[in-house]
């Protein structure tokens, strides 16, 4: 947590009402010395200072000085009688209570040149009296920031209310303080200003020198005209969400000494200019994972440097032996990412640096020994790094550590207890996710007595708890315990005596039975992010109908809870309790999520209707109810009066009716899963104000509509399942209308499965499907939404489909994954040539149609295929000798058309079997067991050896929900769809083994192999 400081003042501890006896004696005879005034008996001893020779009050400090409001919360009028002060200063103490600043009343002040009311507990907007004070030079308005510490580091910031303070114009509020050189407006909500944010300053404050504004929302890029502003001396964004680049033109401020943008989404080269900067002392741009570079060559022994934090961002290059000539460096955090190599030795002869941080794969080695010659350090970081080996003992020589992490690198073997022994200072120790092995007793690091953080979490531990001592002190002021993974069979005793617990993560464990009540009367009280997922607690949740009223995070998913679910307090941001017994859910239970964002409830026993109070909880943007018992119709209100809910799964309940027809103009929607269910009627034609919907998923319902083309109207949807409902029609753009109506530029994955589609698909139409054809190479690997108001949580769009005649769930949609399923349909024609522009395509099924003439060759050009499927139509023709240099092809199913001559003889196609090619007398060669007389073998050579590349290598291993705290949402989003292919029909390149078999019976009649009936049975000859 960042605090402030006491301050030096020597004040009394007043009450207000004390303190307004004063302002009252002021005021009450206008030519009272000011000597006068301070000899009362209510006057505080320091703080107050009068001028001129009226003896008018001019200077009230009283900063810290325990202030508290009696009565009524807030500002005693009486205060803007004060015409003449010039300094005010009230911060760190408690007036207000979380009530607002008085609208009127500060433009009175007009002669004030320092404002300070940081630390003192308003709310709501900043008063437009203040933009009016043209002669302040400082304005500080200052909030609490606390940050929870994730498992990397990734701060969750948190204020009560969260950002209390709003100012949606910051350009109003500085256009007429042309005079102002300081600025603090730490976690004052800033989100409504947008790119204006920047240019306010460069176009108003000309003089101003320090810019602070951390955790404020800010979600824009930095402005190059900031670097207008010469006089700034210190840039503070940290914390925010600021994306883009770094301006070249930042390195152009003659004055600039800090410049502090860590935490944030920076991305791109940072301007190696601003290291040339005479005045700099510190640069901090650590955790802005995208940001490039790489440190000078030379650092000058002039340098005035004291702070280089560089550390997780993609910096890479040679970390350079002259660091060791910043002398004045007290913090010095690195990144090497690809370039392998050893910190250099130089680095130990800084020994007056108090902080060093290292990251990066391209760190390998062991941790170096000259580490312990630096004896001044407080931290000592390794994450997500190359370094391995043991955990070194010398480690236990850096007395003065507070802060020990050692995370996501390759640490192995047994970690040295002993290490810390003399290390007493230590507040902080996290060693998730290396490889250490052994049994480590939990009252090893109680007896340290600062100790307020421990993470263990993923790695090859059993933790045992020792014996409990009352006599540790730290126990009482244990902030955050982190042991996922850890083979625990029991909620640690030490538990207990925790009484201040803010952070736990018991995940992953073996832990089972009730939760003692104990545990609730503990954590009631002061955990904000509790993770007990993946283990097997069972019966009721064991605490009253609301959990907690402070819990900002709870993930109670795969256990064995029942029976009731419990209701999350006001506060909390995310609830998960996914995959358990509950069965029951509150009429009420939306009532009291005023602030939730994250709803996951899938995979338990509910029943009945949604409570219509779900809709309540205005601020949720992921809706999961996924794999219940819900039935009813669905709320009109979760599609039209949820503005900010972007993902919502509803699918493997018992919906029936129609789709809510209610979508506004500000829907959120980027995926929307009702698979699984009874829905009948069209699709929602309000649809279309969703111009953020990325994913569709209708399938498996009882929809009767038309081929959606109006839903090429939304600019970014890439996956859209209609398999296995009532569609009919002409799929695609019909020759009748206009051609730019049906153009679905970004699609990926496509499937029409079993529905009544009919008529023939146009060669033009796949054309206008430039996802496709062309790469996106910008952007992430994987469909995934980000939430970093709550640690950065990513939830990933994930699917089940049939591929390969298998039923694959893919735990994340890559956006290699390209897929075309338009099987068990009435479509007929020739299956267009315009396919073969679709190079990104990596499975196609067409089966179970009347499509008719020959393969086209063209399909050749599809070089990343792996499965093909044409079975069950009416294809005729040679088989293309070109498919056969198709080297990712893995599965191959032509049965039952009506295809002639020879099979391509090149290596690669002689591991498919017969079963490949069943149902096509006229076929012949070495798969089918029939020579082809007269006729010239025609083999084709392959340009590549390459082993296929089956698409399980690209698949993720699902990740679940885990909180430990780099937290990952994933949701399975299961576009699952029927096999219209028997296993027996399907060939893959391991079949080759498989016996030749003949088919003395070749069905190819449309109406026998539609929904409902399958594939006929093969009739198999005796093997040859």
């Amino acid at each position: 947590m960042i605090s402030r400081s006491a301050s030096s003042h020597h004040c009394q501890q007043l009450p207000l009402s004390s303190l307004l006896h004063l302002f009252c004696f002021l005021l009450g005879t206008q030519l009272i010395s000011c000597s006068a005034a301070l000899a009362t008996p209510a006057a505080p001893t320091t703080g107050v200072a009068c001028a001129g020779g009226r003896g008018r009050v001019t200077t009230l400090d009283l900063g810290d000085c325990g202030l508290e409001s009696a009565g009524q919360p807030g500002l005693h009028p009486a205060l803007f009688d004060l015409t003449s002060l010039t300094r005010l200063d009230l911060a760190g103490n408690d007036l207000f209570n979380g009530s607002e600043l008085p609208s009127a009343g500060f433009e009175r002040l007009a002669e004030l040149t320092h404002l300070n009311l940081s630390y003192s507990d308003f709310a709501g907007a900043i008063p437009h009296g203040i933009r009016r004070l043209s002669k302040l030079v400082s304005l500080d308005l200052t909030n609490w920031i606390y940050l929870v510490e994730g498992d990397n580091d990734y701060f969750l910031p948190l204020a009560e209310g969260r950002w209390p303070v709003v100012e949606p114009d910051i350009g109003s509020l500085v256009a007429n303080l042309s005079n102002l050189k300081e600025l603090y407006l730490d976690t004052v909500d800033l989100s409504g200003n947008g790119a204006a944010w920047c240019n306010a300053f460069a176009s108003s404050t000309p003089k101003l020198q320090v810019l602070r504004l951390r955790n404020t929302h800010l979600n824009a890029p930095i402005c190059g005209s900031l670097s207008s502003v010469h006089s700034l001396t210190e840039i503070n964004l940290m914390y925010n969400k600021v994306y883009g680049q770094i301006p070249e033109s930042l390195a152009d401020l003659p004055n600039l000494s800090v410049l502090r943008l860590a935490y944030n989404r920076l991305e791109g080269r940072f301007p190696a200019r601003i290291f040339q900067n005479r005045n700099l002392t510190a640069v901090d741009i650590s955790y802005n994972f995208k940001v490039s570079g790489s440190l000078p060559t030379n650092f000058s022994p002039d340098s005035a440097i004291t702070e280089l934090l560089c550390s997780n961002t993609n910096f890479s290059g040679p970390i350079p032996s002259s660091v060791s000539n910043l002398r004045s460096l007290k913090g010095l955090g690195v990144a090497a990412g690809g370039f392998q190599q050893e910190l250099p030795s130089s680095i130990g002869e800084l020994r007056s640096l108090t902080t060093l941080q290292v990251s990066g794969a391209g760190v390998i080695g062991e941790m170096p020994s000259w580490i312990a010659n630096l004896t001044s350090l407080e931290t000592l970081q390794f994450s997500n790094c190359g370094v391995s080996g043991q955990v070194p003992s010398f480690i236990g020589r850096l007395k003065n550590l507070i802060t020990l992490k050692l995370y996501a690198c390759n640490f192995s073997g047994q970690l040295p207890l002993h290490l810390f022994n003399y290390m007493t200072q230590l507040q902080t120790i996290n060693f998730h996710s290396n490889s250490l092995i052994g049994t480590i007793e939990l009252s090893s690091f109680f007896k340290l007595p600062n100790l307020a953080i421990l993470n263990l979490s993923n790695n090859k531990l059993s933790v045992v708890e020792g014996e409990y001592n009352t006599s540790w002190a730290s126990i009482q002021y244990f902030d955050t315990l982190s042991l996922a993974s850890c083979n625990l069979s029991k909620l640690p005793d030490a538990l207990r005596h925790m009484q201040s617990v803010a952070v736990l993560d018991l995940s992953n464990n073996h832990m089972h039975g009730a939760l003692p009540e104990w545990a609730w009367d503990n954590w009631i009280d002061s955990i904000i992010l509790m993770n007990i997922s993946h283990n097997q607690f069972s019966s009721s949740i064991g605490y009253g109908s609301v959990i907690s009223a402070n819990m900002f995070v709870i993930d109670i998913s795969y256990n064995l809870f029942e029976g009731l679910v419990p209701i999350p307090g006001p506060q909390t941001q995310l609830f998960d309790c996914s995959n358990n017994g509950f069965s029951s859910m509150p009429l009420n239970f939306g009532s009291n999520l005023s602030d939730i964002s994250l709803l996951m409830a899938s995979g338990n026993n509910f029943s009945g209707e949604i409570p219509q109070s779900i809709c309540e909880a205005t601020n949720l943007m992921l809706l999961d109810l996924s794999n219940n018992g819900f039935f009813g119709t669905i709320p009109s209100c979760l599609m039209g009066n949820m503005s900010l809910l972007n993902v919502l799964n509803l699918k493997g309940n018992q919906f029936h009716g129609r789709l809510p027809n209610s979508l506004k103009q500000d829907c959120a929607f980027e995926a929307l899963d009702f698979s699984d269910n009874q829905i009948e009627g069209q699709i929602p034609r309000s649809l279309v104000a969703c111009k953020d919907l990325e994913v569709f998923d209708i399938g498996n319902n009882l929809v009767d509509d038309t081929f959606p083309c109006w839903m090429s109207m939304l600019p970014k949807l890439q996956v859209l399942v209609l398999k296995s409902n009532k569609f009919s029609g002409n799929v695609g753009q019909s020759v009748s209308v206009d051609k730019t109506s049906c153009r679905f530029k970004k699609l990926r994955i496509f499937y029409l499965a079993s529905n009544n589609f009919s008529g023939i698909l146009h060669n033009e139409w796949f054309r206008t499907m430039t996802s496709m054809m062309i790469e996106d190479i910008k952007g992430t690997l994987v469909m995934e939404n980000q939430y970093d108001d709550l640690l950065g949580q990513t939830y990933q769009f994930t699917t089940a489909i049939t591929y390969k005649g298998s039923d694959i769930i893919f735990s994340k949609i890559l956006k290699t994954i390209v897929v075309i399923d338009v099987s068990d349909n009435v479509l007929h024609g020739a299956i267009p040539e315009s396919i073969g522009d679709l190079i990104l395509l990596m499975g196609m099924n067409m089966s179970n149609n009347a499509f008719s003439g020959p393969i086209p060759s063209q399909l050749s050009m599809l070089h990343q295929l792996e499965s093909l499927d044409l079975s069950s139509n009416d294809l005729s023709g040679d088989i293309p000798q070109e498919l056969a240099s198709l080297d990712f092809l893995s599965t191959l199913n032509l049965s039952y058309n009506k295809l002639e001559g020879r099979i391509p003889e090149s290596s690669h196609f002689l591991t498919f079997s017969n079963l490949s090619f069943l149902g096509n007398m006229g076929l012949c060669g070495f798969q089918v067991s029939k020579a082809c007389n007269n006729m010239t073998p025609d083999v084709v050579q392959h340009e590549s050896d390459k082993a296929p590349i089956d698409i399980a290598l690209f698949l993720f291993a699902g990740l679940g929900f885990g909180i430990g705290f780099a937290i990952t949402v994933v949701l399975t989003w299961g576009i699952s769809r029927t096999s219209s292919l028997p296993p027996h029909t399907i060939t893959t390149a391991q079949d080759m083994d498989s016996p030749s078999i003949h088919p003395t019976t070749a069905h190819n009649q449309l109406q026998d192999t539609k929904k409902g009936h399958g594939h006929l049975p093969i009739a198999q000859g005796p093997s040859l």
